[in-house]
């Protein structure tokens, strides 16, 4: 059975007069299954390069992300598509490595696609977190001890997502 937490935080909204509650997610993932929920969330997020770092003495990594909020649109709780911005946090990691992302280019941003967990001989995780593009972040962890956490109001966007049906 998973430990997936979810904390939903409410976050008062003004729009047009009216004060409406919109809840902000939060989940925090300690099992393979529970990351799987956490990247479903982040599906079509987008990443600026210059919002990723690598705290290497606290055994941190975060990236903050602007993540297209697929939940209201399968509730319709809005009529218009939503983003927020959120931060993916990793803790306890031992060393993180990335491919064909060029850190020079600080403006460069990067579409999510998933998350891909896997356990080493070690027993440490590795946690490759792809990019549209071929362009991967992988993490190597003690343990899996993964933060997702809304930040703020979220906005409205023009353009939902789409996905070629192969």
């Amino acid at each position: 059975m998973s430990s997936l937490k979810i904390n939903l935080k409410i976050v008062k909204h003004r729009s047009k007069g009216f004060n409406m509650e919109v809840k902000n997610l939060k989940l925090i993932a300690r099992t393979e299954e529970d990351l799987r929920v956490v990247s479903a969330h982040l599906q079509d997020s987008i990443a600026n390069v210059s919002d990723i770092a690598n705290l290497e003495k606290n055994k941190i990594f975060l990236m903050q992300l602007n993540r297209f909020m697929w939940e209201d649109v399968e509730k319709g709780v809005f009529r218009k598509n939503k983003r927020i911005r959120t931060i993916l946090k990793f803790e306890n990691v031992i060393k993180v490595i990335s491919k064909n992302i060029n850190q020079l280019k600080q403006d460069k941003f990067l579409d999510f696609l998933t998350i891909e967990t896997n356990r080493m001989p070690d027993n440490n995780y590795e946690m490759k977190i792809v990019f549209a593009g071929d362009s991967i972040i992988k993490v190597v962890s003690e343990v899996i001890e993964v933060t997702l956490d809304d930040q703020g109001d979220a906005w409205d966007t023009k353009n939902m997502p789409k996905h070629k049906v192969i």
